[in-house]
C-alpha cells in the first residue's frame, strides 16, 4: 500500500453473495476492491446460494469467531418429485417420481414434522468433518459417506405458495434455523417423506445473526463504492451487549489487563470514554476476561 492510499478501516462488509461463486471467490474480490488482504468470511454459502456472507475487515476478523451468526433465515425453493446426489439441483438425478397426486394437506403435515427440534442427518457433499476430513472431499475420492444425525431447530418452515408442473411440485418456503442446520437436508427429507424423492431448487440466505440483507451490498454496488457496511464499533454495537468504561479501565483493557466483572451474561463489548469499543470480554466470576482485544495500546 503507498503511502497516498488511505488505510483500510477495520469493521465488517455485508456481501449479497451472487450465485455461482463460491464464498471464498467473494473474500478474493473484495480483496481487491478494498485493497487489503485481511478480509475473512463468517458462515459460508454453497455456490448455488445467493444472499448474506458477512466479511470481517483488517482488526475485525477477529470479530468472526464471536459473532452470534446461530440463528438464520433463508427463502427457497424446494422441488418435489426428484431427488439428487446433492441434495439440491447441481447434483445428477438420482430417482424421480409423479409427485402431482401429492396434496397440499400432506405437504403442510411433512413441513409440520420438519419444524422445531429435529435430529438431522447433514448431506453426503456437505463441509461437515468425518474422521478428520471433509465429507464431500470424501464422497469426490469415491468413498461411501455415512454422516451421523445431530440436533438442529427449525424454528419456523413456512409454505409461502406451492406450484404444480407437469408430475412435479414446486414450494416456496421461509425458513428459520440454528447453525448447522442445511436446507438441502430438509428439501430431500421432506421428499423422502411424502415418497416422492425433493431437492432444493433455489436458495437465497436474507438474515445471518442480526444482519440481513437490509446492510447488505452486491459486489457491482461495492465495486461502484468501495466501503464498510459497519464499522468495527457499529459491528460490536449491533452484534454484542454494550459495556462503557473509565479511561483507565480502557487503558488497562488495551493492555490486555483483566476487569472487573461487569454483569453481561455471555460475549459483550467495552467501549472506552472515547466511544470506541477497546475489547471483546467475558465475565469469569468477579473478573472480566478479555476475549479479543480490538483496539490495542499505542
Amino acid at each position: 500500500m503507498s503511502a497516498s492510499t488511505p488505510a483500510v478501516q477495520p469493521g465488517l462488509v455485508v456481501v449479497d453473495k451472487p450465485d455461482g461463486m463460491t464464498s471464498h471467490d467473494v473474500v478474493a474480490k473484495v480483496r481487491r476492491i478494498l485493497g487489503t488482504r485481511k478480509v475473512g468470511h463468517a458462515g459460508t454459502l454453497d455456490p448455488m446460494a445467493t444472499g448474506v456472507l458477512v466479511l470481517g475487515v483488517e482488526r475485525a476478523t477477529k470479530l468472526l469467531g464471536h459473532l452470534a451468526l446461530d440463528s438464520k433465515a433463508y427463502l427457497s425453493t424446494i422441488r418435489l418429485g426428484s431427488s439428487t446426489t446433492t441434495d439440491d439441483a447441481e447434483g445428477e438425478v438420482l430417482s424421480t417420481s409423479d409427485a402431482s397426486g401429492v396434496a397440499e394437506d400432506a405437504i403442510r403435515a411433512g413441513v409440520a414434522r420438519l419444524t422445531g427440534p429435529i435430529q438431522q442427518v447433514p448431506s453426503a457433499v456437505s463441509a461437515v468433518k468425518i474422521d478428520g476430513k471433509r465429507a464431500y472431499a470424501r464422497v469426490r475420492d469415491g468413498e461411501a459417506v455415512e454422516i451421523p444425525a445431530r440436533p438442529v431447530t427449525v424454528h419456523r418452515f413456512d409454505v409461502l405458495s406451492i406450484r404444480r408442473e407437469d408430475a412435479a411440485v414446486e414450494l416456496d418456503v421461509m425458513v428459520e434455523c440454528s447453525s448447522g442446520t442445511y436446507v438441502r437436508a430438509l428439501a430431500r427429507d421432506l421428499g423422502a417423506d411424502l415418497g416422492v424423492g425433493g431437492h432444493l431448487a433455489a436458495l437465497r440466505r436474507t438474515r445471518v445473526g442480526p444482519f440481513d440483507l437490509r446492510v447488505a451490498k452486491t459486489l457491482a454496488q461495492l465495486e461502484e463504492s468501495p466501503g464498510l457496511s459497519l464499522n468495527l464499533d457499529e459491528a460490536v454495537t449491533k452484534a454484542f451487549p454494550r459495556r462503557e468504561i473509565a479511561p483507565r479501565e480502557a487503558i488497562a483493557l488495551s493492555h490486555g489487563q483483566r476487569l472487573a466483572a461487569g454483569g453481561l451474561d455471555g460475549t459483550y463489548g467495552v467501549f472506552g470514554p472515547d466511544g470506541h469499543v477497546v475489547a471483546l470480554a467475558k465475565d469469569e466470576g468477579p473478573i472480566a476476561k478479555p476475549l479479543v482485544v480490538l483496539t490495542p495500546a499505542g
